[in-house]
This record gives C-alpha cells, sequence and structure tokens, in this order.
C-alpha cells in the first residue's frame, strides 16, 4: 500500500484533555472548565473554530507543562459550544486531521498556543493493494465478532462500517468503540501508516475479544451459582412446607443431638472434642439456609469421620510376615529385613514410633510395590500418595475455611479414606516436589516427616491436632541429590539397586510370566516360554534396572501368541530363542564384550548409568607433536578433569613408570570413549584413563580380561565410588573376570550375590601401584 500525505505548519490554540483520547473523523463532546482551557476555546472560535487536542498524561495534573502531554494530537473543528452552570463550557467538536507539536509559542499567556505539523493525506494518490483489502476485510470481521459479544454497541454502527472503503478512516472510526488503554490508544494516533494501523488494532481487538469471552465464561457461572443456590433454597423451602403439611415436621434440634451423639462415639482427643462441640453449637443458632451452615456442617463430618483412636491390629508373626514378602518380591533383601527387625522390636516396646523410610533407586524395581507388600505383611490398610510435579503446600496442609470449597490436605483426607491412624503411607516419587509462589511442601512435609513432631500435626482446615505418629510413612525416590537436605535428614534411606540378570529371569518366571497369563486368560500349557528365551528378551530387548520393559515385552509375546492360538487353532505355542525375532523384532540392544586380546592403550572401565551398568573402552592413541592433550567422546567436565589429573600423577612418576620423561614435548596424547553421541561424566573413570596413558606411554598391554573402576588423586589414590552391584554385572554381561575396585568399597563387593562372588575375582587397590600391576602385563610389549 502506498501512501502520501503533506505537512502543513500551523499555529493554534491548544487544549490538553484529561482522561480521553480523540481521533480524525471522531465527533465527541468534552467540559471545560480551566481558565487557559476557555481561552483557548474562546480564541479557536476566532481563528475559524480550529483548535488543536492532545491528551494529558497524568489526568491529576491540574496545570501541565511541556512534559504532561504528548505531542500528538488531532486538529479539530468546534462545532457547538454550550454554557453550562458553574462557569463550565460544554464543547462539540470533529477531527480532521493528525497533528505533532513542533514547539510551544508562549506558556505564560492566558491560554497555550502550539506551533504543529498537520498530516494531510492526499486521498487521491492512496493505493490499496490486495494486502490492505485483505486486512481491511479481516479487521471488520473482528470488529463484528466484537459486537456479537459486547452488546452495548448498536447494529447500525456495524453496518456504517462495512460501508468504508478508505483505510485511514477505518482504524480512526473502530477504534473509537474497542477498549483500549491510554497507551494503545496514544499508539494509534502516533501511527501514521494506515495500513499499520490496521495490524496494530487487529492484534488490539483480538485481545479485547479474548477478554470478553473470558468475562461471559466467569459471568455465566457466577449466574449458574447463584440459580442452583435458589434452586436448593427454594426446594428446601417446599420440602418443609410438604413435611408440616404430612405432621412430619423438620427439626433441626434433632440434627444437633446427631451432631452431638457422633462427636462422643469418634472418641477425639479433648482439644479436637472441644472444637467440634462449639462449632455444632454454632450451628444450633445458623439458619439452616445460610451458607455458614453447609461450611460448619461440612467441617464436622470431617472431623467425625476421622480415625482418631482406630487403630487395625498389627500382624505380629514374623514367619507370616517373612512369607508375604518373599511371595511378592524376589530380592530387595534390605527393606525385607528392615521390616522384620521394625516387627521384632514392636513386640518388645508396643511404643515404639514407627519409622520413616525413604526407598532410593532407579525405575521398575519395585519401590511401590514392596511398600504395598509391607502393608499386607503387618496386616495394615495401605495409601499411596503420588509427589510427583506437587507445587502447591496446600496440598499437604489442606485450605484455611475462610475459602469457598476449601478441604483438608491430602494427608488428612487419605487418612480418613484409611480409616484407620496407623495405616501403610507411601509418598511416591518425592525427589519429584517442585515449589512456586503457593508455597513450598517439602518444607510442609519436614513436620510430617518427623517422628518428634508429627504426634500433633495441625492441618489448616481442621485447625486442631491430629496424630500421625502411628503410621508407617514410606517415599520413594530415583535419586537423593533433589531431596532437599533437612527433608532427607528426617528419613532412613535404603538403596536399593537394579536386579541382576538372574534375579530378572527368576522375576520374570514366577511374577511376570503368570501375571500375564492370567491378564490373557491363557495357561502355561498354551504359551510356553523357556528361561533362556527370558535371558535373551533380557539381555537383546531391555535394558534397565527393573523389569517394567521385560513385563512388557512378555505380554507383547503373549499377545502375538493369542492370535496365533486363534487364527490357527493351535493347541499351543512354543517360543524359544529361534523364533523370538518374529515376535519382538531385531535385538534392540547388544552388549559390549570383551576385547579378545590384550592390547595396548585400551582399558576396560564400568560406569553407572539409570537403567544398569555399562563397559566403557576407553582408547588412547599417541602421535609426534608439541603435548598436546584431546579429550573426545562427549566427556563432561568432571571426567575431563579425572583425566588431567591422571595426567599429573604420570609426569609426577615417570622414573618410577620408566616412561620418557620427555615426552610430553615430543608427542600428543589423545584420549577417546567410543559411542561419542552418549554423553558421559563422572570421576569413576580416572583409573582407567590413566591405565590406558600408562599402557600406550611403556607399550605394556592391559589385560583383556581386567576392568576397573575409581577416582584418581593427584598423589595417585584410589578414592571410593557407587555403583558397584550394576557396574560388576556390566563386567559379568561382558565376559570380563577380574574387576579392580577402591579398597573401600570392599563392604559393597561383600554384599554381591553368592553367584556373581563365585564366578568373578575382585582386587581392591588403595594407589595406581595396585592399579597396574594388576592391569598392565608388564614386560610384554607389543606394536601400537
Amino acid at each position: 500500500m502506498s501512501v502520501r500525505y503533506t505537512i502543513n505548519k500551523r499555529t493554534l490554540p491548544m487544549i490538553p484533555l484529561r482522561g480521553m483520547h480523540i481521533f480524525p473523523n471522531m465527533v465527541i463532546h468534552f467540559d471545560v472548565g480551566r481558565d487557559k482551557s476557555v481561552n483557548a476555546l474562546e480564541e479557536g472560535m476566532i481563528q475559524d473554530s480550529m483548535i488543536f487536542l492532545t491528551s494529558q498524561k497524568d489526568a491529576n495534573v491540574d496545570q501541565p507543562n511541556e512534559d504532561d502531554y504528548y505531542s500528538f494530537g488531532v486538529v479539530c473543528k468546534v462545532k457547538q459550544m454550550l454554557r453550562m452552570p458553574g462557569d463550565n463550557i460544554r464543547v462539540l467538536v470533529e477531527g480532521l486531521t493528525r497533528g505533532r507539536i513542533i514547539s510551544v509559542v508562549d506558556h505564560d499567556e492566558d491560554y497555550l498556543k502550539v506551533e504543529i505539523e498537520e498530516y494531510i493525506y492526499l486521498e487521491d494518490e492512496i493505493e490499496i493493494d490486495e494486502k490492505t483489502n485483505a486486512m481491511m476485510r479481516l479487521l471488520k470481521d473482528s470488529f463484528e465478532e466484537y459486537c456479537e459479544i459486547n452488546p452495548k454497541i448498536p447494529d447500525d454502527t456495524i453496518y456504517s462500517i462495512r460501508e468504508i472503503e478508505q483505510p485511514e478512516r477505518l482504524s480512526d472510526i473502530i477504534v473509537a468503540y474497542i477498549f483500549l488503554k491510554p497507551s494503545q490508544k496514544q499508539e494509534m494516533l502516533e501511527t501514521l501508516n494506515p495500513y499499520e494501523r490496521l495490524e496494530k488494532l487487529q492484534v488490539f481487538i483480538n485481545q479485547e475479544i479474548k477478554v470478553l469471552e473470558l468475562e461471559e465464561t466467569i459471568n455465566q457461572r457466577v449466574k449458574k451459582q447463584i440459580n442452583q443456590f435458589q434452586k436448593e433454597y427454594y426446594l428446601k423451602e417446599q420440602m418443609k412446607a410438604i413435611q408440616k403439611e404430612l405432621g412430619e415436621e423438620y427439626d433441626a434440634n434433632d440434627e444437633i443431638e446427631e451432631y452431638f451423639e457422633k462427636i462422643a462415639k469418634a472418641k477425639m482427643p479433648k482439644e479436637a472434642k472441644e472444637k467440634a462441640e462449639k462449632e455444632a453449637e454454632r450451628l444450633s443458632k445458623i439458619n439452616s439456609s445460610s451458607p455458614e451452615s453447609g461450611v460448619i456442617r461440612s467441617y464436622l463430618d470431617w472431623l467425625i469421620d476421622l480415625p482418631w483412636s482406630k487403630s487395625t491390629k498389627d500382624n505380629k508373626n514374623i514367619g507370616r510376615a517373612r512369607q508375604v514378602l518373599e511371595e511378592d518380591h524376589c530380592g530387595l533383601e534390605d527393606v525385607k529385613e528392615r521390616i522384620l527387625e521394625f516387627l521384632a522390636v514392636r513386640q518388645l516396646n508396643p511404643r515404639m514410633k514407627s519409622p520413616i523410610i525413604c526407598l532410593v533407586g532407579p525405575p521398575g524395581v519395585g519401590k511401590t510395590s514392596i511398600a504395598k507388600s509391607i502393608a499386607r505383611a503387618l496386616d495394615r490398610n495401605f495409601i499411596r500418595m503420588s509427589l510427583g510435579g506437587v507445587r502447591d503446600e496446600a496440598e499437604i496442609r489442606g485450605h484455611r475455611r475462610t475459602y469457598i470449597g476449601s478441604i483438608p490436605g491430602r494427608i488428612i483426607s487419605n487418612i480418613a479414606k484409611a480409616k484407620s491412624n496407623n495405616p501403610v503411607f507411601l509418598f511416591d516419587e518425592i525427589d519429584k516436589l517442585a515449589n512456586d509462589f503457593r508455597g513450598d511442601p517439602s518444607s510442609a512435609l519436614l513436620e510430617v516427616l518427623d517422628p518428634e513432631q508429627n504426634n500433633s500435626f495441625t492441618d489448616h482446615y481442621l485447625e486442631t491436632a491430629f496424630d500421625l505418629s502411628k503410621v508407617m510413612f514410606i517415599t520413594t525416590a530415583n535419586s537423593t541429590s533433589t531431596i532437599p537436605g533437612p527433608l532427607l535428614d528426617r528419613m532412613e534411606i535404603i538403596e536399593i539397586s537394579g536386579y541382576t540378570d538372574e534375579e530378572k529371569v527368576e522375576i520374570g518366571t514366577k511374577y511376570l510370566l503368570p501375571k500375564q497369563l492370567a491378564e490373557h486368560k491363557l495357561t502355561k500349557e498354551q504359551v510356553r516360554i523357556s528361561e533362556n528365551t527370558l535371558v535373551e528378551i533380557i539381555q537383546k530387548y531391555t535394558r534397565e534396572s527393573g523389569v517394567r520393559s521385560l513385563e512388557r515385552k512378555i505380554g507383547s509375546i503373549i499377545r502375538k501368541s493369542a492370535v496365533k492360538i486363534i487364527e490357527q487353532d493351535l493347541k499351543s505355542v512354543t517360543v524359544n530363542k529361534a523364533n523370538l525375532e518374529k515376535y519382538l523384532g531385531i535385538p534392540r540392544y547388544r552388549y559390549d564384550a570383551a576385547n579378545k586380546t590384550d592390547q595396548v592403550g585400551i582399558a576396560t572401565g564400568l560406569a553407572w548409568t539409570a537403567v544398569g551398568g555399562e563397559t566403557l573402552f576407553i582408547e588412547v592413541n599417541l602421535m609426534n607433536g608439541e603435548g598436546k592433550i584431546q579429550l573426545t567422546g562427549q566427556l563432561g567436565d568432571i571426567m575431563k578433569e579425572s583425566a588431567q589429573a591422571g595426567l599429573s600423577y604420570i609426569r609426577a612418576h615417570l622414573s618410577d613408570l620408566k616412561i620418557d620423561e620427555e615426552f610430553y614435548k615430543k608427542m600428543d596424547i589423545h584420549i577417546h570413549v567410543p559411542e561419542g553421541a552418549i554423553p558421559k561424566d563422572g570421576p569413576s573413570a580416572g583409573i582407567t584413563m590413566a591405565t590406558a596413558v600408562v599402557s600406550a606411554l611403556t607399550g605394556f598391554p592391559v589385560r583383556r580380561i581386567v576392568a576397573m573402576t575409581g577416582e584418581i588423586t593427584l598423589r595417585g589414590r584410589v578414592l571410593p565410588i557407587g555403583g558397584v552391584k550394576e557396574k560388576v554385572l556390566a563386567a559379568k554381561r561382558a565376559g570380563i573376570t577380574t574387576v579392580i575396585l577402591p579398597k573401600e568399597n570392599e563392604k559393597d563387593a561383600d554384599k554381591l550375590p553368592q553367584n556373581i562372588k563365585k564366578t568373578m575375582r575382585f582386587v581392591f587397590a588403595d594407589t595406581m601401584d595396585d592399579v597396574l600391576k594388576e592391569a598392565l602385563i608388564v614386560g610384554e610389549t607389543l606394536d601400537h
């Protein structure tokens, strides 16, 4: 769209408007009362009834100066003046053209006189292209939609807007009917290009449509609530009249007496009982149709429903409890032993406080399901509350009764559902708690999970203490790193590591396969899956610490078997290694096998991941150069620092290691960890990288059957690491027979399953000398 306009300089009297804007093509009236404004108006009537109007930035300023009003305004023609009582003048003006103040001619006169630039569009030279036409049509449609929502705009306005063909007039006329902020109106006034004005107005009108729609939604909701209340009131009055006619007149005193009886039977503590009786007394004095009576009834119902003195009887038979735990879960010995300890001590001291246990481990290892088994073993009710994504403190402590529709927090609500004051209460995914402006739920949990404080937990809704000391709280988490320190300090941490392949096979055979067969109404005679097939599924189709993916794969096999049985009218289907790919497709994973030969500059490390352990084959190459060090394989900062620490140790012990003392001046070292697409980090590869570098510099090969893990210091000490079980399992899968571990991890190795300890050899290193003696084949050099 091409637009041309002329600029005409002229001097006119000016009136700054308070709380309103005027646009070209707009006719409005306003009252003038300030002396300068009255004088400016009279002067304008002398000058062909022309006057310049602009808007004040702050309507409260009575004597504005140059900084108090906008420079852009409108040249207007005074159409009519009418003197009102009280020396005010009502003026009717018509906006003609836009103008901008160049300078104030005289501030000290009886009125404001300004020199302006007047922008006059040359209508004969305005070319309207397709883009402008489309924007005008879109704006007219949006204005129609706005008028449909806003009934205050007359229908004639829509028809008149439809007839406008000039883009410079269209935006100025529509803006008069739209509710806009003063800053938005001024922005429209200062935009000289008609197409840009159309674009801006389209944005503003869309925003207003959304606001109006939201207002209408809220209005309808409020009306509905009012109508519902009126309906309920009318029906209640009708019911009273009917009961009166039948001689069954409703007596509010009967309801109050019933509440007092329930309060007495609930066996509440003294404080709660006094609170309940006080509220019941209030209810007796309030009209039954009052909204407050409904709030009081809800509050009394909650107090009465809570199990203040109702407890389930604990199972004291340790043998039966052990049997239940063994039936439901394979492994998880630490958790089972802790529950049996609690049962034993509880028999010796019935008043002992329940433990608060936090089960930490990767997904799918049975943390949530073991909590259900604990409840079954103890003969207690079970409650699960997921904390993932909870960011409102009111979820824990509830809302105060001053809010409409308020209820207790989820802890008290769940206790009421359990109908006993000593359930097993599971806080699932406690490490996923969040916080925002509504509060910090983790801080609210501090009181709940503290045995010294939770005997008087106060919910905001109840406003009276409830004893949670008999509840056995169990929490689960994938990692302790995101749990706040004070909260972590209140819990007894039990680490649950991933399952071994043997444990997964046992779980698959005893639990998962029968469960899936039962769900699909099939028998083990109809679908046969051997243990060897389960091993193949575990190793080539799943990669996890738990067994969730394994269960899904078994379910997939059974569904495909069901199709075969129905379609081909078979009596049974056997799934084995030979035909497994027909059911699950090509294998998704492979496990790295140990090197076939002892090699120089290649050492086998062990890493922990969220889905179990992995082997890392760290490679080192030497090249002629200037002592540069290159690290590749998408390594994190900690892993890079471990490599630097290892190199510093090597350079400090060149003579002991019989390495050329000038090597770092003549050679470049390249350390690479394969599978570069996968990010890697952590300090536990320190001794592996150092061993690979020593091997490359000395020419001594690294034993292919040896894997290692541990952090290295500048002095060559080997520091302890985590994830021992997962790392050893990864080594076993790769065919490694010897694992070098830090000396301080010896106790972790003692806890490994017997079948692993029998088939693998462990070397516990205190320094790098211990590592190199075991890992390198000294005296034998190979080309590298």
